[in-house]
């Protein structure tokens, strides 16, 4: 891809400690699968140690308000307040470039 057919896209990056796991990989999973069907949806990558990482990437910011107000991932927003983060931390950021080595 040429610098000038990029279009660039936003990225959603969720760090968090987990208090409580019991529960939480199932929702996570049903998270992921659903987010993958709401409109703007470009990709996600996750992984979990001390501390869970979870970006995912999207078309654009109303993508993304769309999706924070989805009735399902409220349901599991609420409940990973409280009975499963310790901490969170949710950042957005915007993605001009990109190159990667296969």
């Amino acid at each position: 891809m040429r610098a000038v057919d990029f279009i660039p896209y936003y990225a959603v990056i969720f760090t968090s400690k987990l208090a409580d796991s019991n529960g939480y990989a199932k929702i996570a999973a049903e998270m992921e699968i659903l987010a993958k069907q709401q409109e703007g949806f470009i990709s996600i990558e996750s992984a979990r140690q001390e501390v869970g990482i979870n970006v995912s990437y999207w078309k654009d910011v109303e993508s993304i308000q769309r999706w924070k107000q989805n009735f399902d991932h409220l349901k599991a927003q609420q409940l990973g307040k409280e009975k499963w983060y310790e901490s969170y931390t949710v950042r957005i950021a915007k993605i001009e470039r990109e190159y990667s080595f296969k």
